[in-house]
């Protein structure tokens, strides 16, 4: 008994000394290899890693990850790669390291095993061009180096707690926002192909693709097996089981980085899943409507996305989507009428996720209400070119069923029956068009949205559509009848349309349209619009008759009479104002009478009339032709520029959601191709690019995109001035000019003054006084600020002086200090006739000669548009001028270089590179 005693005795006090031997090398540990450890972390960060790193402390312990002894890095910092050296990858209140003990007692490097991070906010970012600022890890390029042993990385644990990832990659336009992080993974990572085991949980996700929501706000639990090879940097998902909210999906794939892109093979299925499951990985607008929704029923989803996605050769993977629903029911709030047996099966295929080339096979979309039911399916190809295969069998009360699905924003009534049929090509240029058999009826027909504050009621509708053999000028759509009220007006509509190659129509509409509720939705604040559309319209005939003149065939008339309606173009930056106008239509004309109108700051008042008005509606060719004469009291052509909008993503946070900033920059005035009109003008002022027009007269002509000004006159600086000029555009950013410009008499000082681009044209009249005339033609380009690009103008002209004294002219105080001849200093001239030329930024100046002050001066040479000089003179001495003194004249305006002589350099001159003939 006492030898067991002694026993159990020993045993315990071999026991405790172990324990305060392990103890105390613990404690003592982290001091005695504290400055080993430090170097060798030092030393692999130097080794291994291409970006900046920082920290403000750094500790050692067992015991803050025990029994692991980490070094841990207060504060954490790390920059990311290029491009993006600058900002952040990476902070952290701490990382710590695992270091394995026995490489710091026997080894002859320190092994990092293990890493812990925590309250980590991790910053992905990818540019356009597909360049990453996570390419932080020096790779190993020789053999001899991965076998080197004097410091290694071979971790076998990772650890994040209560981090923060966000995502943003622009070349593939996804985001995602990653909060409430948890993650841990073990495996051997010091080998090239190793499997890494993770557990994942996040508080919330949020993804987005091109800036519009899919998944936010989600909870996600994710139990994964993932292969990595390091070598080739490729991760394969073997076995991912994830929980999204309460929908279990699994996920399975290959992802490898490429040089510019990603090789991607991804399969995201949830398969016999509950139908409300399902929706709560839903997009968040969906959350409201799911609270408040019964939702029984099976659903299989499988996504696949497999290809490389290069954006700089615009290579894309493909995308397919497959969604299923079985015996579905859906109870919006309780309603009285469920739906119920709804059944949906579509496979969607986006080969390089190019719109243009989808296929949609809804191969089945069912469901019933009561006795009210609804049966389609819908095959299609293509967009523009598109194979169809379709099916519409329908009877069933809109009312019951927007209120059993709850859709948003919308009230809708009614009792709709259908039966349709399509199947075939559609290709518009070729003109062919599927076969079709279709017959919709809408009776008592009701329709609210937030768009109006009212609704439109008593919609009754009866269409048919019909095409046997598969072309456009087979097709026939008839709606007889089809009406509608709106603010107490009602409005009736026959319409019978056919042979949609030679469209010939018969259409009859009357009533009155009242949108000023309409037009307050979209107006901006403190702008109150009333305005109506009343009708009374037979129009009757067909395409060809309007285009080959056959007036005689056609039967159009009635009146359209409209005020205060807001008219939107693509060709206009701002809204077009109509106050009132009434048409008379007549066969082919659309005669109009007291057309008061206002754009921004300008107003017209327009009378004459336009032709060919169906066909330009109806066809993409059609070119509406007119002619009639307007009245303006003030126009403002710099609000006739176009604009081009550009959406620029925000940065999206956990504070903030998605938004888009439309960002405008300037365009030059658009004129319609499909336009053959003819005015004749009269303003009283017109502002354009700095200048200001008066007693503006003149034609004016617009046809296939060239506007043509004849005989035009106006007041510029107390100058009568006529001008003869076309302008195209050719881009948004880019039209040509030609004209000729005549002016008699003007004054110099008040041209440069108030005329912009005389200051920038010469430059050399800043300090004259006196009259000038110009005889001018002048051609070029014009930037998307509607300014002349210098290199681009070419022309010849005369300008005449009349009585000009110049002061303090730079070019003559040189001459005159070089010279030294006093008075040469501000000439006064009587009258000279310049003759000029522009081409490639230079005006040539032909030879002229003048005399003052018993001087005879005689100039040429070239001045370039942005101030250089290279000017010959010969200054003729007093009396007679016989002797004279050669000078050349270089430098710029501002600082002329005077010699003696007859030689120079001549001009660069400065080709326009633009290739817009």
């Amino acid at each position: 008994m006492s030898s067991l005693k002694s026993i159990s005795l020993k045993v315990l006090k071999y026991l405790g000394i172990t324990l305060v031997s392990l103890l105390a090398f613990m404690f003592i540990a982290p001091y005695i290899f504290a400055d080993k450890i430090n170097a060798e972390i030092k030393k692999i960060a130097n080794e291994k890693l291409n970006a900046k790193l920082d920290y403000s402390e750094s500790n050692i312990s067992f015991f803050n990850h025990f029994p692991s002894l980490t070094v841990g890095l207060q504060q954490f910092k790390l920059s990311g790669s290029v491009p993006y050296e600058n900002e952040k990858l990476i902070t952290a209140k701490e990382i710590a390291f695992g270091i394995n003990v026995s490489s710091l007692l026997f080894g002859k490097s320190i092994n990092i095993d293990k890493i812990f991070v925590s309250e980590a906010d991790i910053n992905v970012k990818v540019n356009k061009e597909g360049l990453a600022n996570y390419n932080v890890y020096k790779a190993n390029t020789t053999q001899k180096e991965q076998k080197s042993e004097d410091s290694s990385l071979k971790l076998e644990k990772i650890e994040i707690k209560n981090s923060k990832i966000v995502y943003d990659d622009l070349s593939t336009k996804l985001h995602f926002d990653i909060f409430g992080f948890e993650y841990l993974g073990k495996g051997d990572l010091s080998k090239a192909v190793f499997d890494l085991y993770s557990k994942a949980k996040i508080e919330k996700l949020n993804i987005l693709y091109e800036n519009e929501p899919y998944l936010m706000n989600k909870k996600v639990n994710a139990d994964l097996i993932t292969k990595v090879n390091v070598n080739s940097l490729s991760f394969i998902f073997e076995q991912n089981d994830l929980k999204i909210n309460n929908l279990l999906v699994d996920f399975k794939g290959k992802f490898d980085f490429l040089k510019e892109g990603y090789n991607m093979d991804f399969i995201l299925k949830t398969t016999n899943s509950n139908l409300k499951d399902f929706f709560t990985a839903f997009p968040p607008k969906f959350i409201t409507w799911l609270n408040k929704t019964e939702l029984k029923g099976t659903t299989d989803f499988l996504l696949t996305l497999k290809g490389n996605y290069i954006a700089s050769d615009n290579v894309a993977p493909a995308l397919n989507l497959d969604f299923k629903i079985r015996d579905g029911f859906v109870n919006y709030n309780k309603s009285t009428n469920p739906i119920t047996h709804l059944n949906l099966n579509i496979a969607t295929k986006v080969p390089s996720l190019d719109p243009n080339l989808v296929i949609v096979d809804l191969k089945n979309l069912s469901l019933k209400m009561a006795n009210d039911y609804l049966k389609t399916k819908i095959y299609s190809t293509g967009t523009t070119i598109a194979q169809v295969d379709a099916n519409l069998d329908a009877k069933i009360d809109l009312g019951k069923l927007n209120q059993a699905l709850g859709i948003p924003e919308i009230e809708l009534k009614g009792i709709l029956i259908a039966d349709a049929k399509a199947k075939g090509l559609f290709d518009q240029k070729k003109g062919v068009f599927p076969v079709t058999n279709a017959k919709i009826e809408l009776k008592e027909g009701y329709l609210k949205t937030k768009f109006y504050p009212n609704p439109i009621t008593n919609i009754q509708l009866i269409a048919n559509v019909s095409n046997t053999k598969g072309t456009f000028d087979d097709l026939k759509v008839i709606t007889k009848p089809a009406q509608f009220t709106f603010e107490g007006n009602p409005i009736f509509i026959d319409a019978d349309l056919s042979n949609f190659k030679n469209l010939t129509y018969d259409i009859k509409a009357k009533g009155i349209l009242d949108i000023a509720k309409i037009y307050k939705v979209f107006a901006q604040e403190g702008l109150n619009v009333q305005g109506f559309i009343k009708a009374d319209l037979h129009l009757k005939g067909n395409q060809s008759d309007a285009e080959k003149v056959r007036y005689s065939k056609l039967h159009n008339s009635g009146t359209l009479e409209i005020r205060n309606i807001n008219v939107i173009t693509q060709y206009l930056p701002k809204n077009f104002l109509i106050k009132q106008g009434i048409f008379k239509f007549n066969q082919d004309k659309m005669n109009f009478k007291t057309f008061l109108a206002s754009y921004g700051q300008s107003d017209f008042k327009m009378n004459g009339y336009f032709q060919n008005v169906f066909n330009f509606m109806a066809s993409k060719n059609g070119v509406l032709r007119g002619a009639f004469s307007f009245n303006s009291n003030f126009i403002n052509a710099d609000e006739f520029m176009s604009t081009t909008n550009n959406l620029v993503p925000t940065t999206v946070t956990e504070k903030t959601s998605s938004s888009k900033v439309n960002v405008a920059s300037k365009g030059v005035i658009l004129i319609p191709p499909n336009l053959d009109l003819y005015l004749q003008g009269n303003a009283q002022k017109i502002d354009f690019n700095g200048l200001t027009l008066k007693e503006a007269k003149g034609a004016l002509k617009l046809k296939n995109g060239l506007l043509t000004i004849q005989n035009t006159g106006f007041d510029l600086i107390g100058c009568k001035i006529t001008m003869d000029a076309t302008y195209q555009n050719i881009t948004l950013k880019k039209a040509l000019f030609d004209y000729h410009i005549k002016a008699s008499e003007f004054d110099i000082k008040r041209a440069y003054n108030e005329v912009k681009l005389f200051r920038e044209m010469a430059s050399a009249a800043e300090k004259a006084q006196g009259i000038i005339s110009l005889d001018y033609n002048l051609k070029g380009r014009l930037n998307e600020n509607m300014e002349p690009v210098f290199p681009s103008l070419v022309g010849n002209g005369i300008i005449s002086v009349k009585n000009i004294k110049f002061y303090g002219l730079k070019m003559f105080n040189a001459v005159a200090s070089k010279t030294n001849h006093e008075g040469l200093k501000d000439p006064e001239v009587n009258k000279i006739d310049i003759k000029s030329s522009i081409k490639n930024n230079i005006i040539t100046l032909e030879r002229f000669k003048f005399k003052f002050a018993g001087f005879r001066p005689r100039i040429e040479g070239t001045t370039s548009l942005d101030g250089k000089l290279n000017i010959k003179m010969r200054l003729g001495l007093p009396p007679l001028g016989i002797i004279g003194v050669p000078l050349i004249i270089t430098g710029n305006k501002d600082n002329p270089k005077v010699k003696i002589g007859r030689t120079s350099e001549d001009l660069e001159e400065t080709q326009d590179t633009n290739d817009y003939l």
